[in-house]
């Protein structure tokens, strides 16, 4: 893909590329440099009805395959994938400001989702019931929903349109993918590799605002199915747009503001890599599962206080296509502008800064949408950096002196979507995990995602769980059969 002004893209719908119905585009901007590197379909509601009539069309065929039919297409979709990585990279680093390193586990990723849905699909059964009337059956059904709309954030648009597409394709649904609109060039890669993999209609890829394209999606009636990833006000709207046309299933992972809770008797050093790899400091803080409140128990506070902030200065920020770059800018400038608010506010609340907090000194900073990795320190529970999501690279540091108190400062949020707790002892573990609200735990852990594991949150950090059989069966609807007398 050649990058550039000139550099316009075509989105999928019912098996063709296309540009939007009305005619409009998007500009595609570098985070790193603010240059204009491509422009993709403004996608509105006739296009999403035209994709929502394509994948009706197509789905009752689709389902028709097999389990087998569908899991070879997600197969060979994995496949291509897999070959093209290099060109997904060079769009995904140029659009999204992540680093080149990082990225390559999420075109990974991507590949792996589908392998493993495809292979997954045979658990996609129904059950036979013992009744109290001997001489009758019962039994269920699962069957797909027909369309499914799926809307992807701009953290991880690759992998978020593949891998959290495919338990959907494998239980026999058409999909439409709605992709982040600051940050839609990859996905019109994969528009081009799906045209050639699924049946026409099967996949369909519209790029759009949310305000547009999204909001199509959630006010269609006959897209009865949607999984969105984003922010809990977002969410809401969702909800109420489709609310508003008819009764859907509607799946949110949703933001975190995560507790990481240190106890006394912690490995400290093992806890203190723990603080700044759970921040994702590798994604600019951009993600939803970050462990952006660290709890630390009075004893340790000021040993951790000074090696977060020394293990947080040893972070390169630059180039995101350098291989040694370990922190891009951040995706846009409405988010540089939120960043740097929530800077400004903990100041201005009493919060001490401990490192960054700043845009990088240097020329190669001038421009982009760059802003240092930052820490705060005595930090308090009615801080707004304490409560609300920035989905940035702020940290921020609290203290405590007993269990039940980290405890209330952990819970004492509306979100509940990751945390994690680091202590020697197991009996310290499993009491501060029952008393946790929230729907992913590590203990003497952070970050990872578990294959196959169940992904989601509580409070406003969602609903429905993803990564597991469980998103594979959420896909699907349950048909129950009585047979009298067989």
């Amino acid at each position: 893909m050649k990058l550039g002004p000139d550099n316009k893209r075509a989105m999928l719908i019912d098996g063709e590329l296309t540009a939007a119905a009305g005619g409009q585009w998007l500009e595609s901007l570098n985070p790193a440099t603010e240059e204009i590197i491509g422009q993709v379909p403004a996608g509105g509601a006739a296009d999403i009805e035209r994709a929502a009539r394509a994948a009706s069309a197509a789905a009752p065929a689709w389902h028709g395959l097999g389990i087998e039919g569908r899991a070879a297409c997600l197969r060979e979709y994995a496949r291509r994938i897999e070959a093209a990585a290099e060109a997904l990279l060079e769009a995904e680093v140029a659009d999204t400001g992540n680093t080149l390193a990082a990225l390559r586990g999420d075109v990974h990723a991507a590949s792996w989702g589908l392998n493993y849905y495809a292979g997954l699909g045979y658990e996609l059964k129904g059950e036979s019931i013992p009744a109290t009337t001997p001489d009758n059956l019962h039994i269920t059904l699962r069957e797909p929903y027909g369309i499914v709309g799926r809307i992807v954030p701009f953290n991880h648009p690759v992998m978020f349109a593949t891998a959290r597409t495919a338990a959907a394709l494998i239980a026999g649904n058409a999909v439409i993918v709605k992709p982040p609109e600051t940050s839609s060039l990859s996905a019109t890669l994969l528009a081009e590799i799906a045209r050639d993999v699924f049946p026409r209609g099967v996949m369909n890829i519209v790029t759009g605002t949310g305000r547009a394209a999204g909001e199509a999606i959630a006010r269609h009636p006959d897209i009865k199915r949607i999984a969105f990833i984003g922010s809990p006000q977002t969410a809401r709207q969702i909800q109420r747009s489709a609310a508003e046309v008819c009764v859907k299933h509607i799946s949110l992972e949703l933001g975190g503001k995560n507790p990481l809770i240190v106890f006394p008797d912690a490995d400290v050093d093992g806890a203190l890599d723990a603080a700044v790899r759970g921040m994702n400091f590798l994604w600019q803080g951009q993600s939803c599962g970050s462990t952006s409140r660290l709890l630390v128990h009075d004893s340790l506070y000021e040993r951790f206080v000074e090696g977060v902030a020394e293990r947080v200065g040893r972070i390169r920020i630059g180039d995101p296509r350098a291989a040694d770059s370990t922190m891009g800018p951040v995706n846009s400038r409405g988010q540089h502008d939120k960043v740097l608010g929530y800077i400004e506010a903990a100041k201005q609340d009493g919060a001490r800064l401990v490192a960054g907090g700043r845009r990088p000194a240097g020329s190669a900073f001038a421009r982009g949408y760059w802003v240092e990795p930052t820490v705060f320190a005595d930090v308090t529970p009615g801080m707004r950096i304490a409560q609300e999501e920035v989905f940035g690279p702020i940290l921020s540091i609290m203290r405590w002196s007993d269990a039940a108190q980290a405890i209330d400062m952990a819970n004492g949020i509306e979100y509940g979507l990751t945390a994690s707790v680091w202590t020697r002892d197991l009996g310290t573990a499993m009491r501060t995990v029952r008393r946790l609200q929230a729907g992913y735990i590590w203990v003497n852990g952070v970050g990872t995602h578990y294959k196959g594991v169940p992904f989601g949150g509580y409070k406003n950090s969602g609903v429905g769980r993803e990564e597991g059989i469980e998103e594979m069966l959420s896909y699907t609807e349950t048909k129950a059969v009585n047979i009298v007398g067989a």
